[in-house]
């Protein structure tokens, strides 16, 4: 309710009509908040709100750190995610696997390509690795139904003693002095590493348009409109319990079927470019659903793959 009435005002502010105010008298709060709702679908909307916020490396909410390493360039970055923009705090020269391309299977000196999370750091180490490891969670969901295998892919340093190739067996290792540096500057509790070939610029609009189909795709849901609603799924869909796309489709008719009214709510939203060998253009979002209907509630952690296919976002998989 604080919410709705705050944003009550922002748009009384806006609008010199009063048309919000307006609608609250003779609609009542209901028709404020599916107006509001239906602002959140808009391209246009969240291009104004990304305008004054960084979007180089995606759109984030309750991320802090932000760790990009490029494989073609042979460097790792820490970015600090302060208010919507970021601050380069680290940055060092790496080397990465011995073979080029994405990590597909256990034992092929490939670095892979993707978004992970920092799961642990290891000190007390074997002296090859240098004074500590991040360890990375390598395979993800996403990378295990693209029956990716293989494990161990940490950040680590160099060895103690002795000499090694300018090379990994698929790690990212950094010289022993910067890997502290870097574990100095990073909480990696709350941070992501992304992976890429080559440093890319994820455009506001692009990011705009995927907030738009992210709530869009909410609304549909909402209002029980299920051909709108999965409209979002690709064929290609798997769901985190290994449901398929026709089995989906059929679970969720007889869930819509019911005709229950929902309240559905979004926060900590991060959206994480994805890089990949698959020629997709696609994120990792992250947020947090709370989620009430009268047979069921929920509040928990949500993930997705998507993919941008002619501006329409595409579900790849979700939990």
């Amino acid at each position: 309710m604080k919410f709705i009435i705050l944003s009550i005002t922002f748009f009384s502010f806006l609008f010199s009509n009063n048309a919000i105010i307006e609608l609250y008298r003779t609609g009542g709060i209901t028709s404020v908040e599916l107006y509001l709702n239906e602002q959140l679908t808009k391209k246009s909307y969240w291009e104004g709100y990304l305008k004054t916020k960084s979007t180089q490396y995606g759109y984030y909410e309750s991320i802090e750190y932000i760790v990009t390493s490029t494989k073609n360039n042979k460097e790792i970055s820490i970015l600090k995610n302060e208010d919507g923009n970021y601050k380069e705090v680290f940055n060092s020269p790496i080397i990465t696997g011995e073979v080029d391309g994405d990590k597909r299977i256990e034992g092929d000196l490939k670095t892979p390509l993707g978004a992970y999370k920092l799961t642990q750091k290891k000190t007390k180490l074997d002296q090859f690795y240098g004074p500590l490891a991040l360890v990375t969670n390598y395979p993800n969901k996403f990378d295990r139904i693209q029956g990716k295998t293989g494990s161990g892919i940490w950040i680590h340093g160099m060895p103690f003693e002795g000499d090694r190739p300018p090379f990994t067996k698929g790690c990212i290792a950094l010289e022993n002095n910067k890997l502290t540096n870097l574990a100095q500057n990073l909480n990696i509790n709350n941070a992501i590493l992304i992976i890429y070939n080559n440093k890319i610029n994820e455009s506001k609009e692009e990011l705009a348009l995927v907030l738009a189909e992210l709530f869009s795709w909410k609304h549909a849901w909402q209002k029980n409109n299920l051909d709108g609603y999965l409209s979002y799924y690709s064929d290609e869909f798997i769901k985190s319990n290994g449901m398929r796309i026709k089995d989906f489709k059929r679970y969720k008719t007889r869930i819509f079927a019911k005709n229950e009214p929902k309240s559905i709510l979004y926060k900590n939203i991060n959206i994480i470019p994805y890089p990949n060998s698959i020629n997709k253009k696609m994120y990792h979002i992250e947020y947090f659903q709370d989620y009430k209907a009268p047979s069921f509630q929920s509040k928990n952690k949500k993930e997705l793959y998507i993919e941008i296919i002619d501006d329409r976002m595409q579900i790849l998989f979700e939990t």
